[in-house]
């Protein structure tokens, strides 16, 4: 099986087809002999940092020795992000190896075929199960209670970020409904830690500890301060960690890597060899990419996955932070199924003006819809026919000295990362 082949049979199933509940996964593990019941798994929810805090927990697990499993999703620039190893993303031939070995056991499951998400949970399993990790950092793709990683017994910690509304079709139109999916990943005798949340929220996660023997760990963000910012790194201290230089700049970040070392922590109780200096090196080294990214400097080129108004909200609070009251050239695209307008509304103040693309989607909002929208809100906007011609735009309007700033959506990172890279390399040829 080629790589094309092995791409080709995994995506055949949209995401447009996706159905919550664990019995499709746990069909197409038992058939392949239960890979997940041969490892141990720190499991993170949430809806917005999942994705900066398992990259901070893997970097920190194998700082301090451990083979460590990652899974996440989306990936920006190729599938094979979305399954690690140290650090090392699945190689082609793997990859292959996986998809040829699971195929059979998949189209036996005519009558209820697995989602492509379920699909890649089980690739997944089988490759860390084979790789013989110590421990994978498992993200929850959506919820948690019947998003298919959970079909884990009791992780050796569950993590619970930011919780905001997101997903309300199958979540819920309420905090309280969000944070009660969310929950599932909470089990019997586990550990959980959480990140600072509403007390209805809160309310929620610990009437599930309760319930089920869970002891609640909460990443204290009054002990975060001395918060220093650059376009290179962000320094904090955090309890008795003094001076911890972190290598993702969002000023959101901080917060979450005080998650991964309240995580550390717990796992450090439980056993696991993991030092303060671990700790600091991990996260000086950390990165993340299409998270308050730094593309380039000049101009300021910034990348950032930001796709409801939770994480808009701290994007915005970073871009004033970092800028002041200078404007920013903004390139948006975003899926119509967003609290579009709440988003755009809190990047009018900041704008110079606006570029609109289309993410490539099925769900996405078109650019010119999405151009209209934001001059209804009150700014200057363009739309593009192409990402790449939106990057192009954008680019040329903010000439050496000014600021770009791309977000919307994760689904179109990988299309600006790379027409971004096309037009840098083309300028110096």
């Amino acid at each position: 099986m080629t790589l094309d082949n092995a791409l080709s049979y995994i995506h055949k199933t949209k995401w447009l087809g996706s159905k919550p509940g664990l019995a499709r996964t746990q069909k197409l593990l038992s058939l392949m002999g239960n890979p997940h019941k041969k490892l141990k798994f720190v499991h993170v929810a949430g809806t917005n940092g999942k994705g900066s805090v398992c990259a901070c927990l893997s970097a920190i697990l194998t700082k301090a020795g451990y083979k460590t499993g990652l899974y996440t999703s989306p990936y920006i620039n190729v599938f094979n992000e979305r399954m690690q190893v140290n650090g090392n993303m699945i190689s082609d031939n793997m990859l292959c190896t996986l998809t040829e070995y699971i195929k059979p056991f998949a189209d036996s499951m005519k009558d209820d075929p697995p989602t492509e998400f379920e699909l890649i949970t089980a690739l997944a399993m089988e490759y860390f199960a084979r790789e013989a990790c110590d421990i994978v950092v498992l993200e929850v793709g959506m919820g948690g209670e019947l998003d298919s990683t959970n079909v884990i017994s009791s992780p050796e910690a569950a993590v619970i970020m930011a919780i905001d509304l997101d997903h309300t079709a199958f979540l819920g139109n309420t905090l309280e409904q969000v944070a009660s999916a969310k929950s599932g990943i909470i089990k019997n005798n586990t550990d959980v830690i959480m990140y600072d949340a509403q007390p209805e929220v809160e309310k929620v996660f610990l009437d599930k500890c309760n319930a089920v023997n869970a002891r609640l760990h909460k990443a204290d963000f009054s002990k975060l301060c001395a918060i220093q910012t650059s376009l290179d790194y962000v320094r904090f201290d955090y309890d008795t960690f003094k001076s911890i230089k972190l290598g993702l700049v969002g000023l959101y970040q901080p917060k979450n890597a005080c998650v991964a070392i309240k995580t550390s922590l717990v796992l450090r109780q439980k056993g696991y060899n993991i030092s303060d200096k671990n700790i600091h090196e991990a996260l000086r080294e950390v990165k993340w990419l299409g998270r308050f990214e730094i593309l380039g400097k000049n101009p300021i080129f910034i990348l950032d996955g930001a796709h409801n108004p939770h994480g808009m909200n701290a994007t915005a609070e970073s871009l004033k932070k970092h800028f002041g009251d200078k404007k920013i050239h903004f390139l948006v695209g975003a899926l119509s199924d967003k609290d579009v307008k709440s988003m755009m509304s809190m990047l009018v103040p900041l704008a110079e003006d606006f570029v609109t693309v289309r993410p490539e989607n099925d769900r996405a909002m078109s650019s010119q819809d999405l151009k209209e929208l934001v001059v209804q809100l009150g700014g200057k906007a363009q739309s593009c026919n192409s990402v790449k011609e939106g990057v192009e735009l954008v680019l040329k309007k903010a000439g050496q000295d000014g600021i770009c700033a791309c977000l919307g959506s994760l689904y179109f990172s990988g299309e600006i990362r790379q027409a971004y890279m096309e037009l840098k390399v083309n300028a110096y040829e």
